[in-house]
């Protein structure tokens, strides 16, 4: 009878509910629902018979109307750099961190015509219980009344202690480690081409200037303004190809602006790390493709993801209200483009 039922269903092209399942294993739709949102009290025999039914059947819960019925949506949004290779990959451990606490992921993301207030907006217009920020850029301010309405975390960015919580790397101890590296194989003239006026940025660039001060490298400092882009890394590229010598060593403030670099001195005919050292910052996919096999440092995008997902759910559901920061320490990760100076 079950199997008449489901081919009836099927033909007539309804979707099962939660009554044919109920129907087919004989039990109540209270039941089944217990078993399908996996909440103790069915005996395991009923939970099999129930799984099996539904399966048989093609049933599948209607999300909507159960978010909407217990007034949580148990949506997390994420706020994402469609240009971002790391982003990407934070997203994609996002996903799992989420899962494994019951929630879900809504994204919305920036573009080069869609800025960081139509991004929160989108999100907050899909009823996201919290919001997690990759490399917001907003003012600390504009983040903390926004705390205020709905539970923020900033995720790899610098803030005061004034609400949202921040999971994020040492960035400062970061670009240290990439110039204590080049400094170690015996470079001097070290040029680091930054971020830009983001708070990121600003932190990669103290940390490169405090490394150079160390290692008594006062005089060979020197910064190039970029950004996050490989065209700013081209551009600063060309800079320097246009002077009469060339510095040993280039620190890139991300792995996309190093790859920039490496393009730009390929065209010009100078090898990497023959002539120039390169070393990029984030360690994402591109950086560890065999034709770019790039020198970089980890923000360990599974740490960080992890975290971001226990900041919501302790804000959300335990109810915790300081603020809380988690700083993360950066790995050096050592590849194919550097070497000692020529």
């Amino acid at each position: 009878m079950e199997d008449v039922g489901s081919a009836g269903q099927q033909r007539s092209g309804r979707r099962p509910r939660l009554e044919d399942v109920a129907a087919a294993v004989g039990v109540s739709t209270a039941s089944v629902s217990l078993v399908l949102r996996g909440v103790p009290g069915p005996s395991e025999r009923t939970r099999q018979r129930v799984l099996k039914a539904a399966a048989d059947l093609g049933y599948q819960a209607d999300r909507t109307a159960s978010l909407l019925a217990s007034r949580r949506t148990r949506l997390l949004g994420v706020m994402v750099d469609i240009h971002s290779p790391f982003h990407a990959e934070l997203v994609e451990h996002l996903h799992t961190a989420a899962e494994e606490v019951g929630y879900d992921l809504v994204l919305s993301t920036l573009t080069r015509t869609r800025d960081e207030h139509t991004a929160v907006e989108t999100l907050l217009a899909f009823r996201s219980e919290a919001l997690i920020l990759l490399g917001p850029s907003a003012p600390a301010d504009i983040l903390a009344a926004l705390d205020r309405k709905t539970p923020v975390i900033a995720v790899g960015r610098r803030l005061a202690d004034t609400g949202p919580d921040v999971v994020r790397t040492a960035d400062d101890d970061g670009v240290g480690q990439l110039v204590d590296h080049l400094v170690g194989l015996g470079h001097r003239a070290i040029v680091h081409v930054d971020g830009g006026r983001g708070a990121i940025a600003t932190d990669r660039r103290r940390g490169y200037r405090a490394a150079m001060r160390r290692h008594g490298l006062d005089d060979h400092i020197r910064v190039l303004r970029g950004n996050h882009t490989e065209a700013a890394g081209e551009r600063a590229a060309r800079h320097l190809l246009d002077e009469a010598e060339l510095p040993t060593a280039i620190v890139a403030f991300n792995d996309q602006c190093a790859i920039g670099v490496l393009a730009a001195l390929a065209r010009a005919g100078v090898t990497v790390p023959g002539e120039v050292s390169v070393v990029g910052y984030d360690d994402d996919t591109l950086s560890r493709l065999s034709c770019f096999h790039l020198t970089t440092v980890s923000q360990n995008a599974q740490e960080q993801a992890r975290h971001a997902v226990a900041a919501a759910v302790e804000r959300l559901d335990q109810g915790r209200a300081e603020p809380r920061e988690v700083v993360l320490t950066p790995r050096l990760v050592l590849r194919g483009t550097t070497a000692e100076p020529a």
